[in-house]
């Protein structure tokens, strides 16, 4: 059963940092791209950073660029998100999500992406 694995969120003072870790069981990791994805409440469901399936290209939205960094290990199909400089703006439930081969030229259309994670909580405090 193909699954994905989120960890690593938790509570932090702004201007801190967090890793977090999404964890693929069940597919062959290195032929998907992922992406993370996150909810505040009452938002819609945001992309954050996208990597390729070799891990040779990244693509950050603008709230993320500058200040989170994306990366994979296919080794042990682990895909990370370093954030820092966190602001109470970062505060939602964040997902990793594979993108189904092919898709949308749209980075983060969420119609492409036919696997998703439980989530992380990450809350940023003042």
């Amino acid at each position: 059963q193909s699954q994905l694995v989120e960890s690593g969120g938790g509570l932090v003072q702004a201007g801190g940092s967090l890793r977090l870790s999404c964890a693929a069981s069940g597919f062959t990791f290195d032929q998907y791209d992922i992406a993370w994805f996150r909810q505040a409440p009452g938002s819609e469901r945001e992309g954050v950073a996208l990597i390729t399936r070799t891990g040779s290209y990244t693509h950050y939205a603008d709230s993320a660029e500058g200040r989170f960094s994306i990366s994979r290990d296919n080794g042990k199909k682990l895909v990370y998100l370093q954030m820092n400089s966190l602001n109470p703006e970062d505060t939602a439930v964040y997902y990793c999500a594979r993108r189904r081969p092919g898709g949308s030229t749209s980075y983060y259309f969420l119609l492409a992406y036919d696997l998703w994670g439980q989530g992380t909580q990450v809350t940023v405090s003042p």
